[in-house]
């Protein structure tokens, strides 16, 4: 098997290289507005939203950073197939502005915008995130009334276009997760996203600190959820292209869209270690489950069927197809300048 993932660099406001109905799930995480960390990026699209924080209108520059990223969801309404899901990680933002310390729904906002363009929502997720401090509220401390609840979470906010996928029964036979998966990945609130498959796969902390990039583990369990092995996952918000390494280790293809072309340039480095990385996040995955079957047989109620594959048993008929691919090569093999190409072939475990 071999997938392909294009990266652009260019404003995915207008996904030129994009077909219609072309993309089967899309992962991404836009820049928050009213985090300050995006003012200028925001600014330098749109002169009026630094006019507007410069006033104190917090409202009004908050309004115009949406209506920016407003023309990208146009743009992924148009290529996200019927049936294909798009989940948006996203926070809320604290900040004063004119003297008033207040939250932007960010979440709530970017929700309207996708179901006004006729996307159904599903079942969000709330990513709670770790953190190193020990102060627990903003504001005023232990007297009433002036402090405020410490946001620690995200959203993973999911949608769908239309009714559900079909599928052919092979591709999605072998893209099966484990019943434990299962429990984990498809529960409201996740809360272990820092350990497990993070720990074996992460190695940039350094850019996660200066881009607000998302760990490698929240773009690859979407992907294992809502795509099946040769689907298309399209990032238009693409940043140090987390969510194309995980559709490469995933045997997704991918489509990304990054107005900065140094982080284009800079993800070169990053795919040469594909391999190595694809070879750890199942070594992860298959260890986990022979330790979880391990537990089941020590409580006296082993898991009942036999996997197709592999010398375990798995605890559902839907599991008895799931197969693990592990990515062989990975190389570029075209583009210059604004458009880069890569392919990955990946080989049965």
């Amino acid at each position: 098997m071999r997938t392909r993932h294009d990266v652009h660099v260019g404003d995915a406001r207008s996904m030129t290289h994009v077909e219609d109905d072309a993309v089967d799930l899309a992962v991404t995480s836009p820049p928050y507005p009213m985090i300050e960390l995006w003012d200028d990026a925001f600014a330098e699209m749109d002169q009026r939203v630094a006019d507007r924080l410069a006033e104190g209108d917090g409202w009004g520059a908050f309004d115009l950073m949406h209506d920016l990223l407003d023309a990208v969801w146009d743009e992924l309404e148009r290529v996200l197939a019927p049936g294909g899901i798009a989940c948006v990680v996203v926070g809320d933002a604290t900040r004063s502005v004119d003297g008033r310390f207040r939250q932007y729904p960010n979440h709530a906002r970017i929700l309207d915008a996708l179901t006004d363009r006729g996307l159904d929502p599903l079942p969000d997720v709330l990513w709670r995130k770790p953190t190193n401090s020990a102060a627990k509220f903003m504001g005023s401390g232990m007297r009433p009334t002036n402090a405020y609840v410490t946001l620690e979470h995200e959203y993973v906010l999911i949608v769908r276009n239309g009714g559900t996928r079909s599928f052919d029964d092979e591709p999605r036979d072998e893209s099966a997760y484990f019943w434990e998966e299962r429990n984990d990945w498809f529960s409201d609130v996740w809360t272990d996203v820092a350990g497990r498959l993070q720990s074996v796969a992460d190695d940039t902390d350094a850019d996660r600190e200066r881009t607000a990039a998302y760990p490698f583990e929240i773009p690859y369990r979407l992907v294992c959820m809502y795509s099946v092995y040769g689907d298309t996952v399209l990032d238009p918000f693409w940043g140090t292209g987390t969510t194309t390494l995980s559709a490469m280790v995933a045997g997704r293809n991918s489509v990304g869209y990054e107005l900065d072309s140094g982080f284009v340039a800079a993800f070169d480095d990053r795919v040469g270690d594909v391999p190595t990385l694809a070879e750890r996040v199942v070594d992860a995955r298959l260890q986990r489950h022979r330790e979880f079957v391990a537990s089941r047989r020590a409580e006296g109620s082993p898991p009942e069927y036999e996997a197709a594959h592999y010398d375990f048993p798995v605890t559902t008929r839907q599991e008895r197809g799931i197969r693990f691919y592990d990515a062989t090569e990975a190389e570029r093999v075209d583009g210059e300048g604004e458009t880069r190409r890569y392919r990955v072939t990946h080989r049965p475990r």
